[in-house]
């Protein structure tokens, strides 16, 4: 299972909202909940494990107000976290003669556009640490907003890494290979997995809310193509409590 240092995270969820709006701001939602996904890309097996919350930003301009869940039009330019669990060659028979492959933190930004209640964006990172090749996702999601505190959001979305990443997670070299008994495989970078999403977010009070993702994605391409893939079908789904805080600088 995977650890996350703690402390400040929790320390964050303690900030209490600024009810001035003077100069420029960053709203987010953050916070800590748990989920279920594949063990590992590729996967038949789920595992449960922490989920770091930190989504729903909104960068503000001097005097305008921050929104509840991150939905103001126009284009956002964000900074944007990833942390991408590892993986063990003892994990499952699958893999067995592969490399093991540390957890990653993945750091980039993410293009937005929102424009009324739909949304596309574009997320770009770059890995430190198990790869350190690039990855991202491009898709979008359409705002409906039900009553005052429900709001939820489907959405499509098309993963992509290039070819460092591919690899790391999909190829089999020459030594793992003689290890495993796979054929050799190189993989190319490019869209690897597609799929569908919705996010719920209902708002207890102001600054608090449950928050919650069901996802389902499919392997494509040279990913599910790869020999020790298991399954291609790779479903998600993450359950949380955030708080909204909005800083002023």
């Amino acid at each position: 299972m995977t650890r996350f240092p703690l402390a400040a995270l929790m320390a964050a969820l303690t900030v209490t909202p600024a009810a001035a709006q003077e100069g420029w701001g960053i709203a987010a939602d953050i916070g800590l909940g748990a989920e279920v996904e594949p063990d590992w890309l590729g996967s038949k097996d789920m595992e449960t494990s922490p989920w770091v919350i930190f989504r729903n930003v909104d960068l503000t301009r001097p005097g305008q107000a921050a929104t509840a869940d991150g939905s103001s039009d126009g284009l956002r330019v964000l900074p944007t976290l990833n942390w991408r669990g590892g993986r063990k060659a003892d994990d499952s028979d699958a893999l067995t003669g592969l490399d093991d492959i540390d957890g990653t933190v993945e750091a980039g930004v993410k293009f937005r556009y929102t424009r009324g209640p739909a949304t596309a964006q574009l997320i770009v990172r770059k890995g430190f640490g198990g790869h350190d090749g690039l990855a991202g996702s491009v898709g979008g999601k359409y705002r409906i907003a039900p009553n005052d505190r429900l709001t939820l959001w489907p959405g499509i979305e098309a993963k992509f890494g290039d070819d460092s990443f591919t690899q790391t997670y999909f190829g089999v070299t020459a030594d793992e290979s003689a290890r495993s008994g796979y054929a050799a495989y190189s993989p190319q970078g490019g869209i690897y997995a597609a799929g569908v999403s919705l996010e719920v977010r209902y708002a207890v009070t102001d600054s608090l809310a449950v928050v919650g993702e069901v996802e389902y994605s499919k392997l494509v391409g040279d990913a599910a193509d790869s020999p020790f893939v298991e399954d291609t079908s790779q479903p998600a789904l993450r359950l949380g409590i955030v708080h909204r805080f909005d800083l002023r600088f």
